[in-house]
């Protein structure tokens, strides 16, 4: 918008030149008006260098555009006399108005549109009726051109977010069907083979299965979640309750539902999941462990405990240093994704997981 303002802005100068040259008799001092469009076309040429980069547009700047073309405004009865009918700058205050409006949106618009109307009308000894139409066009100009370049940006902001969308979507179909084409297929061919083999191949068919079955849940997860959209929601405690396992798993939450977007609900019932799975290869296949769901107005607080022998001091770093990352990035760098934290403490009592998670609109 800035970039088009700069096309505006040229326009405009060579316009207000252009009248100030035709009108040159309405002038009692030559001089002055000489130095006003020197200063009119300076400041076009720094203006639109200046905003050209983000890093420039601020208060300061857009202080100085407004301030100038006010001052250009209220020094026009001294470089043409009282009984002026056209001020020096014309329709070229209109940049400075655009940019307040393009910045700020309606409230920057409004407020530079009443301090040029007030500035015009100020200088005037009789106020006619095409000077009050001046004003007010300044006035709800600003105001109008605010409101639009709001709705543009939001517009735009709206678009983008529909495309990652769409193009997570579309990855997320390309991985499914990768996953489908072959993990899943050898998966279940080691499930087959382990089963008719028995035996040490048994036991190892046997987990080829459940991986399998993790697999095939986790992509009609995905796909439920590209179903029903980004802001659909799902009861976290019923989504936990799943992990329910005998005597082995003990789920406890609150007996009200915990809505949380499914996105994030899918996210931290992946992370539980590796937790407990951690707590079968390491402490043991039929080792008890609790899980427990906490909701509050800004957060869930989920921790998965086990009563194992806990883990010995460094092993977590010596497992990354070996490129074992399942901590790292099943654990943590998924709760840190959703913008959340995960605290592990660990001892002779066990192994306890902290998961703490914002809800929609929070922060944590």
């Amino acid at each position: 918008m800035f970039r088009a303002l700069a096309v505006l802005r040229v326009v405009l100068l060579v316009n207000a030149v252009v009248l100030n040259l035709y009108r040159a008799d309405n002038f009692q001092r030559p001089v002055a008006g000489a130095v006003c469009i020197v200063v009119m076309v300076a400041w076009t040429a720094f203006a639109v260098w200046a905003y050209d980069e983000a890093r420039r547009r601020t208060w300061l700047l857009l202080g100085a555009d407004l301030a100038i073309a006010i001052g250009l405004l209220l020094a026009t009865p001294l470089v043409k006399g009282p009984g002026f009918s056209a001020s020096v700058p014309g329709f070229w205050v209109v940049g400075a108005l655009v940019a307040c409006a393009i910045h700020y949106r309606v409230v920057g618009g409004l407020v530079a549109g009443v301090l040029l109307a007030t500035a015009d009308l100020a200088t005037r000894e009789h106020m006619g009726q095409s000077d009050y139409g001046n004003a007010f066009l300044l006035v709800i100009g600003g105001a109008i051109v605010g409101y639009l370049c709001d709705s543009l940006q939001r517009m735009a902001t709206e678009r983008d977010v529909a495309e990652r969308e769409a193009a997570m979507a579309a990855e997320r179909a390309r991985l499914a069907r990768a996953v489908h084409d072959g993990v899943l297929q050898v998966l279940a061919l080691v499930q087959r083979r382990g089963r008719e083999l028995g035996g040490e191949a048994g036991e190892l068919g046997r987990l080829a299965g459940e991986q399998e079955r993790e697999l095939r849940g986790l992509i009609r997860a995905q796909e439920a979640v590209s179903t029903l959209g980004q802001d659909a929601t799902v009861d976290l405690a019923a989504e936990l309750a799943r992990l329910e396992h005998g005597q082995d798993v003990t789920v406890s939450g609150p007996g009200t539902p915990v809505e949380l977007p499914a996105a994030t609900a899918r996210e931290l019932v992946a992370v539980v999941r590796a937790c407990l799975d951690n707590v079968r290869v390491h402490v043991g296949e039929d080792a008890p462990a609790w899980v427990l769901l906490q909701a509050f107005p800004d957060r869930v607080e989920v921790s998965v405990r086990d009563d194992g022998p806990g883990i010995p001091a460094g092993r977590l770093e010596e497992a990354a240093a070996q490129g074992r990352l399942g901590v790292a990035e099943s654990v943590r760098g998924r709760i840190a994704d959703l913008g959340g934290t995960a605290e592990l403490s660990t001892g002779s009592f066990g192994t306890e997981w902290e998961l703490v998670v914002p809800r929609l609109g929070s922060t944590p």
